[in-house]
C-alpha cells in the first residue's frame, strides 16, 4: 500500500500498521436491502433537485431508507476536515476549512426545504478555534427551531450529536443553551482501548460531558460500536456506566471498517448478541435502545426521542 493518504498527507505509524490487515469479509447478516417508501421518493427527488447535501447520502448509511421515510436527515457542520483522529472514523483529520458563520442558516433552509419531522446534526472536532466551535453548534440549532417554528406539524426536532469541547463548562453551557431535543455525546468504546481506538478524547470525560447535559435538563444519548476489541464483560460495564453518568438513550452497532488505514474488525457480533445488549440496556434504566448490526446513532433518532418523552412522564420527571 502506498505511504501516502488519499489526501496526500503521509501516513501515520497507526495507518501503515492498520493497512498491514486486509479489508476483512463481512458475514452475510451484514447487508440490507432497499425499501423504497413514497416519502423517502419524495424526498429523494427533492434533494436531488434541490442540490442539498447531507450525511445520509455522502456516507452511504444503509439506514437511508428507514429514516427518510420517517422524514429523518442527518447533516454535518464545520467542515470535512477534522482536528483530532479516531480510529474507527472515516472522517479526515487535517486543516480544517475557514469558520463560516453563514453555515447554521444554510443547514436550518435546507432543513426547511426538507420539511424534516426530525434531524441529527454532526460536526467535526474544531480544537483550532477558541470555543471549539461550541457557537455553530449552538447557532444552528437555533436557526433550525426559528425557521421551523411555524411548521404545521411542529417545529423540527434536533439530536445534536457534538464532540467533547474537553468538557470545559463554558462551552457546554453555551451549546446547551440552544436547547436541542437530545443531546448526544458518543464514548463509542470501554476504557481498556479508548485511548487507542480515541487518543485525543478520555473515557471519564465523555462521560462528564453526558452528566453535565443532564443536569441541564437535556435528554442524553451516547453510542457504542462492538467490534473493535472490547470484551462482552467490557460492553456490559459501560452500559452500566453509562446509566450512572445520566445517558438516557442508547445505540449499540457493529463497527464496519472505512479503509485499510483504519483499526481491523476484530470480530463480528452476532444478532443474537445485539439483542441481548438491547434487554440488558433497557433492564438497565435505558428509556430506548437501538442494538443491531448495521444501527447508527442517528438511526430512527426521532422514535428514540419520543421514547425517552414517555419514560420521562411515567417517571414524572
Amino acid at each position: 500500500m502506498s505511504a501516502v493518504a488519499p489526501d496526500g498527507r503521509k501516513l501515520l505509524r497507526l495507518e501503515v500498521r492498520n493497512s498491514e490487515t486486509p479489508i476483512e469479509r463481512k458475514p452475510e447478516w451484514i447487508k440490507t436491502r432497499a425499501k423504497m417508501g413514497p416519502e423517502y421518493n419524495s424526498l429523494h427527488a427533492l434533494v436531488k433537485k434541490e442540490g442539498l447535501h447531507t450525511v445520509c447520502q455522502e456516507a452511504g448509511c444503509p439506514n437511508i431508507f428507514e429514516c427518510w421515510e420517517d422524514r429523518e436527515a442527518t447533516f454535518l457542520i464545520g467542515g470535512d476536515q477534522c482536528t483530532r483522529r479516531c480510529d474507527f472514523c472515516q472522517i479526515d483529520t487535517g486543516k480544517p476549512a475557514d469558520f463560516d458563520r453563514d453555515e447554521p442558516r444554510r443547514v436550518a433552509e435546507s432543513i426547511v426545504t426538507m420539511d424534516l419531522n426530525y434531524a441529527t446534526i454532526t460536526g467535526v472536532a474544531r480544537d483550532d478555534l477558541p470555543d471549539g466551535g461550541a457557537w455553530l453548534y449552538a447557532e444552528t440549532v437555533r436557526q433550525v427551531h426559528a425557521l421551523t417554528a411555524g411548521r404545521e406539524t411542529g417545529r423540527t426536532g434536533v439530536e445534536l450529536l457534538i464532540p467533547d469541547f474537553n468538557a470545559v463548562p463554558e462551552q457546554l453551557a453555551e451549546v446547551f443553551s440552544s436547547r436541542p431535543e437530545v443531546l448526544a455525546h458518543n464514548v463509542e468504546t470501554v476504557p481498556r482501548i479508548f485511548k487507542r481506538i480515541r487518543p485525543a478524547f478520555r473515557y471519564e470525560r465523555s462521560l462528564d460531558v453526558i452528566t453535565q447535559a443532564r443536569a441541564a435538563g437535556l435528554v442524553t444519548k451516547s453510542n457504542l460500536i462492538l467490534g473493535m476489541g472490547e470484551t462482552r464483560e467490557e460492553v456490559s460495564q459501560a452500559l452500566a456506566d453509562l446509566v450512572g453518568a445520566g445517558c438516557e438513550l442508547i445505540t449499540i452497532t457493529q463497527y464496519l471498517r472505512p479503509s485499510v488505514r483504519h483499526h481491523p474488525v476484530e470480530r463480528w457480533v452476532k444478532p443474537h448478541e445485539f439483542v441481548e445488549l438491547q434487554q440488558e440496556a433497557e433492564e438497565l434504566g435505558f428509556a430506548g435502545v437501538m442494538s443491531g448490526p448495521l444501527v447508527r446513532s442517528s438511526y430512527r433518532a426521532g422514535r428514540l426521542y419520543r421514547q425517552a418523552l414517555e419514560h420521562r412522564e411515567r417517571a414524572g420527571v
